[in-house]
């Protein structure tokens, strides 16, 4: 077994953005696909990132009854979609990535099949282990890692950083993006900003980044920055970290250059005291450590390990006392998921009914213009303006008579 190949499903909640996680899972497919292995990738919503791993020749479907032959092993993502693959092949042996602190959907089901956790740094392994309960022995941490080949070393940057890229989902008007733009104003650097909040989502991160002396951003994208060799300040809606050199990189990588990194709120003190921290020597530095340990093929070697080790373990699914025990966690899903679909279910007719108040405004409002449109006050005054360019051609002939005169 340990030389076949394996057939890895891989669940995840949506293939329609390009997040962290969906990024994450076209990479492990792509490398997946790569080493040999045949990756599906399970997620009931499709969009441009799942026509991007079809068009790599990585099998994506929106429904399980689309699977041909059972997979090998469930590498589960995302809560739900990893206990519907888990219920549908019960007896095949999966594991959980947990990519978030405060998500539900990154909450890890338990269920008999489910023999490992991974998290991405130690934040995450402290959720599965201190607020969920899971044996710290069941749990690996494998940081995020980088498409070396996509994110290439760029020229070496000068010795002021005049080029700035925001890049967050998160980078609106309404959130932290004036205080970056201040900031990088103050600074003479030329800011450009991407994301979706922002309007403007970015297909190709690597030729963005690569134009940036100086990046703010979090998590992946910080660490893809890193290896292009932009110097990264950690920047997004939850706070500002610092700027990372080789001194701060390992501390902050086991937090995944993300949450726990970063004090709220953006502030442009911390941001001015940053910038001025900027050293083009100390970047190299940073850049040629991301290339020797983030890679994303070592890293997918690892998850590789981990999924022969729970093949190994999988004749031990079966028989009607395993059986039992499925039906068993069934049960107690089903109990764990209700309430949370019930504030759900809450939190969206809160939400219809708070829409549904303000289309009755809108419509007492537009009701109330029509009917000032109507008044007799509207029509005298629509007179007045009428008359407005005959009194300013008398008023204009007047001033020449006068000159004439």
């Amino acid at each position: 077994m340990r030389s076949s190949a394996l057939r890895v499903l891989i669940t995840c909640r949506e293939l329609a953005r390009r997040g962290g996680t969906q990024l994450y899972t076209r990479d492990l497919a792509e490398v997946l696909r790569g080493m040999g292995h045949s990756p599906v990738v399970f997620s009931p919503r499709l969009g441009e990132v799942g026509e991007e791993l079809r068009g790599r020749g990585v099998a994506v479907i929106d429904s399980l009854d689309r699977l041909g032959e059972p997979p090998d092993v469930i590498h589960g993502q995302h809560h739900l979609e990893a206990m519907t693959a888990m219920l549908r092949f019960p007896t095949v042996p999966a594991l959980f990535v947990c990519h978030g602190w405060l998500p539900w959907e990154e909450a890890p089901p338990r269920f008999p099949s489910l023999l490992f956790y991974v998290a991405v740094d130690s934040l995450r392994r402290d959720r599965l282990v201190l607020e969920h309960g899971v044996s710290e022995s069941r749990v690996a941490v494998i940081p995020n890692f980088v498409d070396l080949d996509r994110f290439r070393p760029r020229p070496p940057l000068p010795p002021r950083p005049r080029r700035a890229v925001l890049l967050s989902n998160q980078a609106a008007a309404h959130t932290f993006l004036p205080v970056v733009e201040r900031v990088c104003a103050e600074a003479g650097m030329e800011l450009s900003v991407a994301g979706f909040a922002a309007g403007r989502p970015v297909a190709r991160p690597e030729e963005l980044l690569a134009s940036a002396d100086l990046v703010f951003a979090r998590g992946r994208t910080a660490l893809e920055a890193m290896a292009v060799g932009a110097a990264v300040i950690l920047c997004d809606v939850e706070g500002c970290g610092p700027l990372v050199d080789s001194g701060n990189f390992a501390a902050l990588r086991d937090l995944n250059f993300g949450m726990g990194a970063l004090t709220p709120p953006v502030d442009p003190e911390r941001l001015r005291v940053e910038i001025a921290r900027y050293d083009p020597e100390e970047t190299a530095r940073v850049r040629d450590r991301v290339r020797r340990e983030a890679g994303r093929t070592e890293a997918v070697a690892r998850l590789v390990d981990l999924y022969r080790e729970l093949v190994d373990a999988a004749p031990g699914l079966a028989g009607e006392e395993y059986a039992a025990e499925c039906l068993e966690a069934a049960s107690r899903y089903v109990d764990w998921i209700g309430p949370r679909l019930e504030a759900v279910a809450a939190r969206l007719a809160a939400a219809g009914a708070g829409l549904a108040a303000a289309e009755a405004r809108l419509e007492d409002t537009a009701a109330a213009l029509n009917a000032l449109e109507r008044s007799p006050f509207s029509r005298l005054r629509k007179r007045r303006l009428g008359l407005r360019p005959l009194v300013a051609a008398w008023r204009a002939l007047k001033g020449v008579k006068g000159l004439l005169l």
